[in-house]
């Protein structure tokens, strides 16, 4: 994906764009641009982070009140000054900026050619820039027109921002299938990816619908349909706070994010548990509480960590609702043909709300006739509007790239889903549900503990920082935790590693343990504890390294391993939640020794809005 800002109003835009754009870097950072109106329409675009688009235009005029802005993650085109955003229409009159992929663009761009269009770069985006133009040329008509006439002609996916040097007071915008929030002001507007950019100038916004084009002036708001109908926006106050989206002392957002956990599990959970009662209540998905008792069973689509997430789910769900539960990548339910019914319940996970490949599974679903419930965190972001019902995480905006705190969140929203499911069809007794919940109450309490491993982490990734290849083994829910470890230590560190079912070791991964692999086992005090030590012996039996994730006070393994990092004893249900922790840390600190960008890993955004 990438990064959207503009700008309309009484106050200096250039400022508030590349501010702007800082905050979005986490959505793309191949490279930057500006467009401003300025005595006419001048563009500044440079390769690389938005820091060197500073740099690049350090002495040049930048005054005005009308711009917008770009930070990109590369499709179409490898990361260039000329392949940057803005691009400008072949007479230079039009400038655009685009998040999304136009997947037609090749046959448009032929037919241009063959009328005399010449393109500068490699994009789908300027192949769209120049289509407009041409309708304006062919047809006479008003920029806002030829705006939804090429629209129309376009498949894939966008958001948009468009100006026009012959229109210095107004900004174009438009989605389909990405996102874009309008930011209301007193004469002024914004426009932005996310609602990061526009936080500290307003709080009233209003998140544009799919197929819906905003024309902006200073003084005015007025959007259509992409089939010219005036639609009512609504406008709605931000609950995001502007101290959420900075470092708060932290290195870097990703270790900031790993400490805010207990804060934002406790969120998550605010209002929803009652321990003493034996009581989970969750409003989102009230209505279907009746739906859940009769249901033949659960799909959990979902991409990257969000899976992981759904992984875990699986084994909650069937545990304690006793409903079989199926785990789909969302990339490939979406072109198989799916057996899906009316007594089915679709999960969609997606921390950002946005992720393509999800929202394509999910309009799949409902086709089919299937009952979407979505977990997400971002208010007002497509899933959650495109489900029937669903459930908020409220983890707070997550900047650093590779998840951490959104991951533990959908864990617990989904902890608390399995418990309500079970609730409403009677598969669990009523002391089972207050030990259960007395214990998850007290989560946000363990994973401070598990934060005061901090160092003894950071002593370990020491050891292994240098190392080519990780292996992480877990058995149960273990499982997935072990595939998320993996996921995060090769995202942000480049080091390769696999997550396995322990049990599979022997099925082939085992030809590959020597004494220079080192092999992460989850190894707590659980039902499969006695098969992990089996486990560990043979890995130790072929001279491999055993880092044991353990739990507190455990002497068996510890004597076994080479390393222990202990967390503390709960419920074998909450085991994702505090063995996930120590993964994150070690894999952070491993990071951070190899020098890498632990908040913008290479080749990687945020959230996967294109395919």
């Amino acid at each position: 994906m990438c990064g959207i800002v503009g700008y309309i109003g009484y106050r200096e835009a250039w400022p508030i764009i590349i501010k702007g754009l800082h905050r979005l870097e986490y959505r793309g950072y191949d490279s930057a641009g500006v467009a401003l109106m300025n005595g006419g329409l001048n563009i500044y675009k440079k390769a690389g982070k938005v820091s060197e688009l500073e740099d690049f235009t350090q002495g040049v005029n930048l005054g005005g009140h009308m711009g917008m802005g770009h930070t990109r993650w590369a499709t179409h085109g490898a990361p260039s000054d000329r392949n940057s955003h803005p691009h400008t229409s072949g007479d230079d009159n039009l400038a655009i900026i685009h998040n999304g992929i136009i997947e037609n663009y090749s046959s448009l761009k032929e037919t241009l050619i063959s009328r005399g269009h010449t393109f500068k770069s490699d994009t789908d985006t300027e192949v769209l820039i120049h289509l407009i133009q041409d309708i304006q040329e062919q047809t006479s008509v008003d920029l806002r027109e030829a705006v939804r006439i090429a629209l129309n002609e376009v498949i894939g996916a966008y958001a948009i921002v468009i100006m026009s040097k012959d229109e210095p007071d107004q900004l174009i915008a438009a989605r389909k299938g990405s996102p874009m929030v309008l930011g209301v002001g007193k004469n002024e507007y914004f426009v932005a990816s996310d609602a990061s950019p526009i936080i500290e100038y307003t709080k009233n916004v209003i998140y544009l619908n799919d197929n819906e084009i905003a024309y902006i002036k200073r003084d005015e708001l007025l959007i259509k349909s992409i089939d010219n109908i005036v639609q009512t926006p609504y406008i709605q106050e931000l609950e995001l706070k502007l101290e959420m989206l900075e470092k708060g002392g932290y290195d870097h957002f990703m270790l900031k994010e790993i400490y805010e956990q207990p804060r934002s599990i406790k969120d998550c959970m605010r209002g929803r548990i009652y321990p003493s009662e034996g009581q989970v209540q969750l409003g989102g998905i009230k209505e279907y509480a009746e739906k859940l008792k009769n249901i033949d069973r659960i799909v959990i689509v979902a991409c990257g960590t969000s899976w992981h997430a759904g992984l875990v789910a699986e084994y909650l769900i069937e545990e304690c609702a006793r409903i079989p539960v199926e785990v789909e990548y969302a990339s490939e339910f979406r072109y198989r043909n799916p057996i899906i019914s009316e007594k089915d319940i679709v999960i969609a996970i997606s921390q950002s709300g946005e992720t393509a490949d999800t929202m394509a599974a999910i309009e799949i679903a409902k086709q089919k006739g299937a009952t979407i419930f979505g977990v997400c965190n971002v208010v007002g972001a497509s899933i959650p509007r495109a489900s029937h019902a669903g459930v908020y995480t409220h983890a707070g905006p997550e900047i650093g790239v590779a998840s951490t705190k959104a991951f533990t969140a959908q864990v617990t929203v989904l902890t608390l889903m399995a418990i309500y499911m079970a609730q409403q069809r009677g598969t669990i007794t009523q002391s089972k549900l207050v030990h259960l919940l007395t214990e998850l109450d007290n989560i946000p309490n363990l994973i401070e503990k598990c934060l005061l491993s901090n160092e003894h982490i950071q002593e370990i990734a020491e050891k292994f920082k240098d190392s080519r290849n990780f292996l992480f083994l877990g058995r149960g829910s273990g499982f997935p935790v072990a595939l998320e470890g993996a996921l995060k230590l090769k995202e942000i560190s480049y080091i390769h590693a696999e997550g396995y079912p322990a049990a599979e070791m022997k099925h082939g991964p085992i030809a590959l343990i020597d004494e220079e692999m080192p092999v992460v086992v989850i190894a707590t005090q659980n039902s499969s504890y006695e098969k992990v030590i089996s486990n560990i012996q043979e890995v130790k039996a072929r001279k491999g390294i055993v880092i044991a994730i353990v739990t507190e006070g455990d002497t068996e393994v510890t004597q076994m391993a080479d390393y222990t990092i202990e967390i503390p004893e709960a419920d074998e249900m909450f085991l994702p939640l505090l063995a996930t922790i120590p993964l994150q840390l070690l894999s952070y600190h491993i990071a951070v020794m190899r020098g890498c960008n632990v908040d913008q890993p290479r080749n990687l955004a945020k959230s996967v809005t294109v395919e």
